[in-house]
């Protein structure tokens, strides 16, 4: 599966709404950290907490390796399953490169769950997640 997948599309859009017109890069990190959070939680019953833990290290491995311009920033990542050392992290850059980190770490972690479970599996269990926290974001009311 190629990152210019429709799942890898399906992604990227995902993180762009949740992101959409959040100015403090605070937010920004929340929303990737409560992604990660949501993530574990629809994984682990399938694959357990080690599982999840590998996929997770192997996706950040694959994101960084793939994206030189991220190494130097999440290779120091004592724990990668830190959570809050993440966001540390990430409140110190610039809110479009953890942006981008986002996309890169979730298409990685979804291309590895799909050679891992499959691509059905992987679909109703990410791609449902993602979306369905989408779907109950209050939508913008436009005035006429």
């Amino acid at each position: 599966m190629s990152t210019e997948s429709e799942e890898g599309r399906r992604i990227v859009a995902s993180l762009a709404l949740r992101v959409d017109r959040v100015e403090d890069i605070g937010q920004v990190a929340d929303v990737i950290v409560t992604m990660l959070l949501d993530t574990n939680a629809s994984l682990v019953p399938i694959i357990g907490p080690k599982g999840v833990a590998a996929l997770y290290r192997r996706s950040l491995h694959l994101s960084l390796s793939l994206n030189p311009r991220l190494a130097g920033t999440y290779q120091a990542l004592a724990d990668p399953l830190d959570l809050t050392q993440l966001k540390s992290i990430f409140i110190q850059q610039d809110q479009n490169d953890v942006i981008f980190f986002g996309e890169e770490l979730f298409k990685a972690l979804y291309e590895l769950l799909v050679k891992l479970i499959g691509s059905s599996l992987s679909r109703r269990l990410l791609l449902d997640v993602w979306d369905t926290h989408l779907s109950t974001q209050p939508s913008q009311e436009t005035s006429p």
